[in-house]
């Protein structure tokens, strides 16, 4: 499988790169910022992309031109910018995740389930922590967490609430909060926690090395080179729906 990586240099773009020879996949083009190389699109089969939100737009619009699936790693993307990009899911498949990792997305699918189950006077709460370099908050994983609760409650998104801060008042029950957390070199680690009247339920999952989420990326192409024009997830990719 010959693979076009979009952010090569990138942390996530290094560790795609270290386990690509035990998965049966070949770098085919280390892209960055400074070298594009939007050219070669055309003699890959897939596209990864693990960059930044300002640069996916072009990169989905040269797969979509190219007729090759693409991975979107990337977080932090605007509301237009994911706009204009879900735009190519007519063209080719697109695989969107704000995490590759197996682990995680038994978690996002678990999060859905339990949300369902519980009554609104358990309170769903979201806490994350990354490393200090993480430029955008709440991670993309975080808010895959939220949207799995809003599913889940079926409630809009106007229920969400990023940190709380002075005077608050009461927690209303129809309420999510979402804390982001930063520091030192953690990979990453997100906790759901569901309070109730006399007990608490949490769910969490923690990383401790990238290669979870590179692993995770190469099965999402394997299995993207398979599939029609349209959008997915890694809970397609792993059956969980």
């Amino acid at each position: 499988m010959k693979v076009f990586l979009n952010g090569a240099q990138g942390r996530m773009g290094k560790a795609i790169s270290a386990i690509a020879p035990n998965e049966k996949a070949v770098i085919h083009t280390a892209a960055t910022r400074k070298q594009p190389q939007l050219e070669t699109i055309d003699t890959c089969d897939v596209v990864l992309d693990f960059s930044t939100h300002e640069a996916t737009l072009a990169i989905a619009e040269a797969a979509a031109k190219a007729g090759k699936p693409i991975i979107i790693g990337t977080t932090g993307h605007t509301v237009e910018e994911k706009t204009a990009i879900l735009e190519y899911q007519t063209q080719i498949p697109v695989v969107w995740a704000g995490n590759y990792a197996v682990g995680v997305n038994l978690l996002f699918y678990l999060t859905e389930k339990v949300a369902a189950t519980l009554t609104n006077d358990f309170h769903p709460e979201v806490v994350e922590m990354h490393h200090r370099m993480k430029k955008d908050a709440p991670s993309g994983t975080a808010e895959n967490l939220v949207e799995a609760i809003l599913r889940g409650r079926e409630w809009s998104s106007d229920k969400v609430k990023n940190g709380r801060s002075g005077i608050t008042g009461e927690r209303p029950d129809e309420e999510i909060g979402v804390h982001s957390l930063r520091g030192g070199e953690v990979v990453g680690e997100h906790t759901v926690i569901f309070a109730g009247p006399g007990e608490r339920l949490e769910l969490k999952h923690q990383a401790s090395d990238r290669r979870i989420f590179a692993q995770g990326a190469i099965v999402a192409a394997r299995w993207a080179l398979k599939q029609a024009a349209g959008l997915y997830n890694m809970q397609d990719v792993l059956g969980l729906k």
